[in-house]
């Protein structure tokens, strides 16, 4: 363990005790505390207290006995919700059968998982995931996992994009309730502008690399996103579901909340 040892943090409680060190600069210490060195990685387990939000572990490029350790190490100090993506179903099967503390569920489609349990919703209202069509799905499914990870009411909306602009339509409700809306769309990207001139909360727009050939792996959607004419609209990486739900929770749960 580095930064701050158990001792140590038992020794700045007691000075706060006697009145020797001020609330805020107990607050301020802990902060500063300590990441888990396993060698490979170094598990930050304060980021939760920083950020609001514990530390996520990409799956990607890491081995399956790496993955596993890593939420082993995050499960003993006490997260209670370790959400891995870009996992493989072959990682996430020997994560399964380990013997852990934790249960582990798998979304194959968003190729992520959450270790231990999925948080009650606790923010302000829902957040809306469209999508222009079914071939998105792959990057909606990953910020679906990731929203209700963070503790978020989670309305899926698949399938709605401007090619029969009728089907979104028939979907108004849902949308005029959302407290935030993740458009993710392929080819043009012309979805995100279409939500962003009907609702009155902010859009993430989230480009995808569906398309044929000039969609260049989406860029693109990128690009139209970026030059949205409607207001409201902010525009995450290329395929990054987990971002824009990520994005969306920190809007869902205002900090005076936390």
């Amino acid at each position: 363990m580095n930064g701050m040892n158990q001792t140590e943090c038992k020794t700045l409680l007691e000075s706060y005790k006697k009145g020797e060190v001020s609330e805020e600069e107990v607050l301020l210490r802990l902060r500063e505390a300590p990441y888990e060195d396993l060698g490979f990685a170094k598990l930050d387990h304060q980021r939760a207290m920083r950020t609001g939000a514990a530390e996520v572990i990409y799956g990607a490029g890491k081995t399956k006995e790496q993955i596993a350790t890593i939420a082993d190490a995050a499960w003993r100090a006490g997260q209670k919700t370790i959400l891995i993506t870009r996992i493989s179903r072959e990682k996430a099967d020997y994560l399964i059968a380990g013997e852990h503390g934790f249960c582990v569920s798998y979304n194959e489609t968003a190729q992520a998982a959450i270790a231990g349990k999925v948080p009650e919703a606790d923010g302000l209202g829902s957040i809306v995931i469209a999508t222009g069509g079914t071939s998105d799905q792959r990057v909606a499914e990953e910020a679906y996992v990731t929203a209700r990870a963070l503790g978020n009411d989670t309305v899926r909306l698949y399938d709605v994009g401007v090619a029969g602009l009728h089907r979104l339509l028939d979907n108004l409700d849902p949308l005029m309730e959302a407290n935030v809306v993740i458009a993710i769309a392929g080819m043009e990207g012309a979805l995100a502008s279409v939500i962003g001139g009907l609702v009155d909360c902010p859009v993430i727009a989230v480009p995808t690399s569906v398309g044929y050939g000039a969609n260049f792996g989406g860029l693109s959607a990128l690009l139209s996103m970026l030059n949205s004419c409607a207001s409201g609209v902010s525009v995450v990486n290329i395929d990054n579901g987990f971002g824009a739900a990520f994005q969306a929770s920190m809007i869902n749960h205002p900090k005076h909340l936390n």
